[in-house]
């Protein structure tokens, strides 16, 4: 009676009756595995193998937490497994599953399914994906010399559809070769696998951008204006450290030059000269300012020293026949679908835009 009077079943003596913990602790957990599952993925995009296994075991422990996997959250969590997996692809000690017989890239596998089966449309970078840890699976036992247990791999990898007949075939010509480095296994390799699937974490964080703890703490940095900040405390330390060390190599230089600057009779022990290593600390000192001194400048337009890989026709026309396809402005899906040689769709734009002059002009 006392709630009725209240004026609402949520309502006790005039105040909210404050949620069960149970039920906000579910929430805070979702939020954080969205955001575990966010810094895993960009950790493996940018290849960064120290800071992924740090986002790894986070990322477990709160999947182990899980229940039960949520329906929206199952395509994140086969994700992360998936990587994680990925990530141990050429260690054949590491195991995911009871049956040792499993090795890290077969689990990785069954979670692509699972993946699969999670997709509204399978696309070609589906097909590609999935061939290449098909042929990794083989290529890592034969290059560990476990020849028998790749051929028994590839009796579970493969059933008896037509589709699969042809890989089949060539993988089981592979396994009696012996041979871990002919053109089939070199041509799809452990390297393209992480890099096609690196682009597939690309589109996915893209159609995933909501991320509440990101956006919340994007704002909290905006507001207090903590990213400039950050920024300029860190110019200013790398300032100011890479000054100390030209002057403390500059005055070690001078000690060094007045002892060769003096007559034999002044001093008793032999003349030493200044070692050719300082030189080389002082000029990388020196270079190090100078880059300093130009990113200040010039921001993030500084070259970076990297060496340009030219453009080839065949680039230039799978650029093209990407943006017939998917439109101008959907660099990443035009990179996943297209067969570039170490590009990203940053330089997907930047070529489109060269190629826009070359035509007007």
């Amino acid at each position: 009676m006392a709630a009725a009077a209240g004026g609402s079943p949520g309502e006790a003596g005039g105040g909210l009756v404050p949620p069960p913990p149970a039920a906000v602790e579910a929430v805070a957990a979702e939020w954080m595995l969205e955001f575990a599952c966010y810094c895993l993925c960009r950790r493996f995009r940018e290849g960064r193998a120290a800071e992924f296994r740090r986002w790894r075991d986070v990322a477990q422990a709160l999947i182990n937490g899980l229940s039960k996997i949520p329906t929206h959250q199952k395509k994140r969590v086969y994700l992360c497994q998936l990587l994680i997996r990925t990530a141990e692809g050429k260690n054949l000690e590491c195991h995911f599953e009871n049956d040792q017989r499993i090795s890290p890239l077969e689990s990785a596998l069954s979670f692509w399914t699972l993946l699969e089966r999670e997709e509204i449309k399978l696309e070609k970078i589906h097909e590609d994906i999935r061939r290449l840890i098909q042929i990794q699976i083989v290529a890592v036992h034969m290059e560990n010399g476990y020849f028998k247990e790749a051929a028994e791999v590839l009796e579970r990898l493969f059933t008896d559809s037509e589709s699969d007949k042809p890989l089949r075939v060539k993988l089981a010509t592979v396994i009696k070769s012996k041979d871990p480095y002919v053109p089939l296994l070199q041509s799809f390799s452990y390297n393209l696998l992480i890099s096609k699937i690196q682009s597939y974490v690309e589109l996915y964080m893209k159609e995933n951008e909501t991320n509440f703890l990101i956006q919340a703490a994007t704002k909290q940095v905006e507001s207090k204006g903590l990213g400039a900040t950050a920024l300029q405390n860190k110019t200013v330390n790398v300032n100011e450290n890479d000054k100390r060390n030209l002057e403390t190599e500059k005055r070690s230089m001078k000690g060094q030059q007045s002892i060769t600057s003096q007559s034999p009779g002044d001093i008793k022990n032999p003349t030493v000269r200044p070692h050719s290593g300082r030189k080389r600390r002082v000029n990388r000192v020196l270079q190090s300012l100078n880059s300093l001194q130009n990113v200040e400048k010039h921001g993030d337009a500084l070259a970076c020293g990297r060496r340009r890989q030219r453009w080839t026709c065949k680039e230039d026309l799978e650029l093209k026949s990407g943006i017939r396809e998917f439109g101008v402005g959907n660099w990443a899906k035009i990179l996943v679908h297209g067969d570039f040689n170490n590009r990203t769709s940053v330089m997907l734009k930047d070529r489109w835009r060269t190629l826009c002059r070359i035509k007007q002009d």
